[in-house]
């Protein structure tokens, strides 16, 4: 029994000999081995990790602001425009106190009130005037508010009709507010104001913008081989650890992510919303933001809130009348009668109504759209309404892509790209993350492109220099390709209002988008694009407001562009 132990203790012996001298020459085969096993390991963690815990935030510090000076530095004429821009969008806010107002103090829909104001010449009113409202804010306990700075939208519209204009809301900064509407068709007019929020729950929103860009936050996957990890970005960041800097070359446009533990800046996969921050306000300022208490509650009238329309005066009685306001100022962009947009910019509108009609009308065109959601919508309206629209697979994610539709007995090519960061889509990757910028220098341009634009949605959550800086870069490549090809037709898709919640009004607000709306506008002036007025087209309209608005808005929007793309000049437009 002793020999076959010893026998055995041997062989054993020699095998053990045999592994390490194997174990030797081969070493490196072996770490490589366990390098990947340990990857794999990580890499399980990692995803079990991420599933259960939220990614670390960055701490952002109040009274400091890590984005309106990132990018390159402006020239002087940059900086000057950017100061006119942002004194005209200066909105008047409560007076300074030493604590925040209590709810009771605050401007109070169902107490406030609002009454039609008399003609001059009695109480008749006729196409061609103008009828203001006067409003009258109170606060909760039923006192007059004494100081402006409520965010309050007007409307005039006839449900018999399906007419539908938008209100001009002045600020009188006492408490008091005109709301100007020009008289436009026959019939009955109602009067409908809204309070969107209160002078202090403006205040609020206007400090979370400038305070707390990280409100919105956003990922990148970084991965290399079986090793893979997720990190916050976000165009600007607290450098609280070392960045990866994806600032772009050409624009300057920055980005930041903070940089993995393990990975290089390189091996990032794609970029991705992360999720919304909480906890921004204090319980005292969250009564400021109540669904059915003061967010957008309508303000009831002290007497009659509709009129009767007469036709237009005759000739002798319009010289004879008084003197007007300036139209220009109150004028708006167009109106709703039976449901149709009906322009005041002198466009003659069309009615698209066949698909046939759509086909010829595109007919040899290129339609290259660029930015968010909202005109992605209108991409999907398009190939869903011409069937000869075929959309060709890029492979790409559902809701984000880019997406290409092709109609080759026409010769119609439809696409759509969404916007640069910031953008809150579910997961782009990061070889197709493009700013609207650079993709417009690479296109040829000339009569049969359109260029359709809609950039505002998501960049409330920004200081409103992020979005100067923004649209100065696309408006310089729009006059490069405007000088390179004259013909090119550049379309503006404007903003729109949307459903507001509590939640949704701290990210998201109308007053936020409204900003912006007045900033794109100002800074398109003067250039040869062409806009539709998604705001007042959406606030018109009798439908509720939505972020992506519904079909019979969308299809008016559409009309609007296929109208400047086919301009029918035989007919005169409807009045």
């Amino acid at each position: 029994m002793c020999r076959n132990v010893s026998k055995y203790t041997l062989l054993f012996l020699f095998l053990a000999l045999c592994g390490f001298i194997f174990l030797l020459r081969n070493i490196h085969t072996v770490e490589n081995w366990n390098c990947h096993t340990i990857s794999a390991l990580y890499q399980l963690q990692s995803r079990i990790q991420s599933s259960f815990l939220p990614v670390n935030l960055p701490t952002f510090h109040h009274n400091r602001t890590f984005c309106a000076h990132l990018g390159q530095k402006p020239t002087p004429e940059d900086e000057l425009e950017e100061r006119y821009l942002l004194d005209s969008i200066t909105w008047p806010g409560p007076p300074p106190r030493s604590s925040p107002p209590a709810l009771r103090q605050t401007s109070d829909p169902v107490h406030s009130l609002f009454a039609v104001l008399p003609t001059q010449g009695g109480r008749e009113w006729h196409v061609d005037d103008q009828l203001e409202a006067l409003v009258q804010m109170h606060d909760f306990q039923g006192r007059p508010k004494r100081y402006g700075g409520d965010f309050i939208l007007a409307r005039l519209h006839s449900p018999e009709l399906g007419a539908g204009v938008a209100g001009k809301v002045l600020d009188h900064k006492n408490g008091f507010y005109s709301a100007m509407f020009p008289l436009l068709w026959v019939g009955s007019a109602q009067i409908e104001i809204t309070l969107v929020h209160s002078s202090e729950a403006v205040a609020v929103l206007r400090r979370l913008r400038e305070e707390r860009p990280d409100r919105v936050f956003f990922k990148s996957l970084f991965r290399l081989g079986f090793l893979s990890e997720t990190t916050v970005c976000n165009m600007c960041l607290p450098p609280e650890q070392p960045l990866c800097n994806y600032t772009d070359l050409y624009t300057g446009e920055p980005w930041y992510c903070y940089k993995p533990k393990m990975l290089s800046c390189d091996s990032r996969i794609n970029h991705a919303k992360a999720g919304y921050q909480k906890h921004l306000i204090t319980n005292k300022e969250a009564l400021l933001f109540q669904s059915g208490v003061n967010i957008k509650v309508p303000i009831h009238a002290s007497g009659p809130d509709r009129i009767d329309v007469l036709p237009p005066r005759k000739e002798v009685e319009v010289e004879s009348s008084s003197v007007k306001p300036e139209p220009i100022k109150l004028a708006p962009s167009g109106y709703y009668y039976e449901d149709s947009w009906r322009p005041l910019s002198g466009i003659t509108m069309r009615q698209f109504n066949e698909s046939s009609a759509v086909t010829q009308c595109l007919k040899n065109k290129v339609i290259n759209m660029y930015g968010d959601s909202t005109v992605r919508q209108w991409f999907e309206y398009l190939i869903t309404l011409v069937p000869g629209l075929r959309e060709f697979n890029l492979n790409s994610p559902k809701n984000v892509g880019p997406f290409m539709a092709v109609d080759s007995t026409h010769n119609i090519l439809l696409k759509y790209r969404c916007h640069g960061p910031p953008i809150r889509f579910s997961t782009v990757m990061a070889s197709e993350l493009r700013y609207v910028s650079n993709e417009l220098d690479g296109l040829s341009g000339g009569p049969n492109t359109v260029v359709v634009l809609s950039i505002w949605a998501h960049f409330s959550t920004f200081p409103v220099e992020v979005y100067i800086r923004r649209l100065r870069h696309v408006r310089r490549s729009l006059v490069r390709l405007l000088d390179r090809a004259p013909g090119t037709m550049v379309v503006i898709r404007s903003g729109n209002l949307q459903a507001l919640d509590p939640e949704v009004s701290l990210y998201n607000s109308d007053w936020y988008s409204l900003q912006l709306d007045e900033v794109l506008r100002s800074m398109f002036k003067g250039l040869n694009v062409l806009l539709v007025d998604a705001w007042e087209m959406s606030l018109a309209h009798h439908l509720p407001h939505a972020l992506h608005p519904p079909p019979v808005i969308v299809k008016n929007m559409i009309d609007t562009l296929l109208s400047y793309v086919c301009p029918d000049k035989t007919k005169r437009q409807l009045t």
